[in-house]
């Protein structure tokens, strides 16, 4: 028994920060993936592909885990980064991007939008249940990155 989540959410957010250094910190991404909280790991699987292991959440047999692997391509001139799953790793498909505008020499506006599909070894009556807490999860998660990405700046 499995049940699958879907989610998708849009930021905008504005850094006050130079464009350069804005898409160099978000091209890196081992180096934004340090500002996402809940991450276990972050593997490296060359050619711009990684794998996310976030940290597990609940308890004994109800613990879940979301694990993906995405490819990234980042376009400085056209100022997005495009992230797009890579099938086979994980039990999630994640794809989205960033999209960045210079705002004087001083600041850079962000657009994130992000889906994603989660498969969870859960009982499908639980769907009801734990779709909205799983969600609700998710959006403090990219809450907290876009806060933390600000404050790094």
């Amino acid at each position: 028994m499995a049940i699958t989540v879907s989610i998708e959410l849009s930021r905008e957010l504005e850094i006050p920060a130079s464009y350069d250094e804005v898409f160099e910190l978000l091209a890196d991404v081992p180096r934004s993936a340090s500002y996402f909280p809940k991450v276990d790991k972050l593997v490296d699987l060359e050619g711009n592909v990684y794998r996310w292991e976030m940290e597990k959440v609940g308890v004994d047999k109800y613990a879940i885990q979301a694990i993906y692997a995405c490819q990234y391509v980042s376009d400085k001139d056209a100022g997005k980064i495009i992230w797009e799953p890579v099938k086979g790793e994980g039990n999630g498909v994640v794809h989205g991007s960033w999209a960045l505008t210079a705002k004087g020499d001083k600041a850079t506006a962000l657009k994130f939008h992000t889906c994603a599909e989660l498969t969870l070894p859960l009982p499908s009556l639980l769907k009801l249940a734990i779709s909205p807490v799983i969600k609700h999860e998710f959006n403090g998660l990219v809450d907290t990155y876009m806060k933390n990405l600000k404050n790094a700046f």
